[in-house]
């Protein structure tokens, strides 16, 4: 890696890569949907707000080269740029380590959808972005809605009670950093109803904003110690707990049960049938500590699973 100065309010870096790796599918999950004004993904790069100890950054990621052969370009902006830059190698999953995966006893025992994933997909990484407060509050708006209800609400509350991101040139106008913990528990009630979050919701978010300082210290522990951790906070449960990993900590195991769609999923790649939290476990107990990778890899296969009756419609809680 090479830092240097680009401008006076600026700084750059850049990873030289010689193994396979595409950064808009890795990074792509960070992203609450196509308007997150947090994550903006514009002509092949992608920007991103964020706070760390030093302070809020603007980060702009892009990669130059082929798949095989590549370079990740860095820029940062703000008081944080220093700390945004060094945090790179996990946030885009440069350091993700796919060689026990990939090796040939592990690759020959995965059903045949995974290895055909992988085929497709050889330079996706699990991302790590350390920032517990972020991932616990978009998760929670997550939980038992629509994705189309949760890309709302989030989209709505960062743009009210979030801050413009550090400026920086060619950055997206919309860009902007998440609410701090004091931010989050300054949103009126009302602000949340007109977000669509139900007033079970809102509480578990502002519970979290309650012990963020609690939250980010678990950014340094292990999954079970973040599973444990988040799970003592009331209004979090296991499939809560099991996404905050895959974004924080990019844990290849970290299993969403309790998913509205994955165990039917799992089990219709698996074994052509659906099947329940139990046994979707048990049909991944093969590759513990690997479940999440396996998991991501069919889905890159392009499989899907034979729909049945009408979607789930999202629910209008602001006339309530």
């Amino acid at each position: 890696m090479t830092i240097t100065t680009s401008a006076p309010a600026a700084l750059s870096a850049e990873w030289e890569l010689h193994e396979p790796y595409a950064l808009l599918p890795s990074v792509g999950p960070l992203q609450c949907g196509p308007s997150d004004p947090t994550v903006v993904i514009r002509e092949g790069a992608v920007w991103m707000a964020f706070r760390n100890d030093d302070g809020a950054a603007t980060l702009r990621l892009s990669q130059r080269g082929g798949l095989r052969s590549s370079s990740v370009h860095a820029t940062a902006w703000g008081p944080g740029a220093s700390l945004a830059l060094a945090s790179v190698p996990q946030l885009a999953g440069l350091v993700d380590d796919w060689s026990g995966f990939d090796s040939p006893a592990f690759a020959a025992a995965l059903p045949e959808l995974a290895r055909k994933g992988r085929y497709l997909q050889p330079g996706l990484r699990l991302p790590a972005t350390g920032r517990m407060l972020d991932a616990v509050v978009r998760v929670i708006l997550e939980q038992k809605v629509t994705g189309l209800e949760a890309k709302r609400a989030w989209r709505y509350l960062v743009t009210r009670f979030g801050d413009p991101a550090p400026a920086a040139p060619g950055a997206p106008r919309e860009l902007r950093l998440p609410p701090t913990a004091a931010q989050w528990r300054r949103v009126p009630s009302w602000e949340w109803h007109r977000a669509g979050v139900d007033s079970k919701r809102s509480a578990a978010a502002l519970r979290a904003a309650g012990v963020a300082s609690g939250l980010e210290r678990l950014a340094g522990l292990d999954a079970a110690g973040v599973h444990a951790g988040l799970c003592s906070i009331p209004g979090i449960g296991v499939w809560t707990a099991a996404e905050v990993l895959q974004r924080t900590h990019g844990c290849p195991d970290s299993i969403s049960v309790g998913d509205f769609h994955l165990a039917a999923f799992v089990g219709a790649a698996l074994t052509g049938e659906r099947t329940d939290d139990a046994g979707m476990l048990e049909l991944l107990k093969p590759w513990a500590g690997q479940r999440q990778r396996v998991v991501r890899m069919l889905y890159a296969s392009g499989f899907r699973k034979q729909a049945y009756g009408p979607r789930l419609s999202p629910e209008d809680h602001r006339r309530r």
